[in-house]
């Protein structure tokens, strides 16, 4: 009778080790619901990883991820097809904004332009309505490829 309760309880270790393991993981990383966007900046970073520029570079140009190019041209990504026109040209990005205030476009582009914007917000649960089932509660991007995507737009200068 022990072995068996034993054998029950197997899962559910399992179940609650994974659970702390994802726990320690996302330890040092804010909650999309707990982003401090002020005066149109972010000055907090999401993670206590840096930003990794390729990574952002994939990521922005992802159609599945960021999809940036989706509303916006860049130079640096010139050899992929479609660039869009609604958004701004990001060329020289990295000289018109600070790392804080790209952060907090790319979190929540609405708290920071106001609610009229086409721009998503990347990281956040305030999606909207129709929402897809299985996309609910989940943002578009982890907190770890925003402060990739960050880095990446940094990287774009006029000089």
């Amino acid at each position: 009778m022990r072995t068996g309760a034993t054998l029950t309880s197997l899962p559910a270790l399992l179940a609650g080790l994974a659970v702390m393991a994802a726990s320690v993981a996302t330890a040092g990383t804010v909650a999309p619901d707990s982003v401090p966007i002020v005066d149109m900046e972010l000055t907090q970073t999401l993670t206590d990883a840096k930003g990794n520029p390729a990574a952002g570079r994939e990521a922005f140009a992802d159609r599945k991820k960021g999809n940036c190019l989706a509303c916006h041209a860049n130079t640096d990504l010139k050899e992929q097809l479609f660039h869009g026109e609604v958004g701004p040209v990001l060329d020289g990005v990295a000289d018109r904004w600070s790392a804080d205030q790209l952060r907090a476009i790319v979190v929540n582009s609405k708290d920071v332009f106001g609610e009229q914007t086409i721009m998503p917000g990347f990281y956040t649960l305030k999606v909207g309505v129709n929402v897809a089932e299985e996309n609910a509660g989940q943002t578009i991007l982890t907190a770890q490829e925003v402060e990739d995507v960050v880095a990446y737009l940094m990287t774009l200068k006029d000089n």
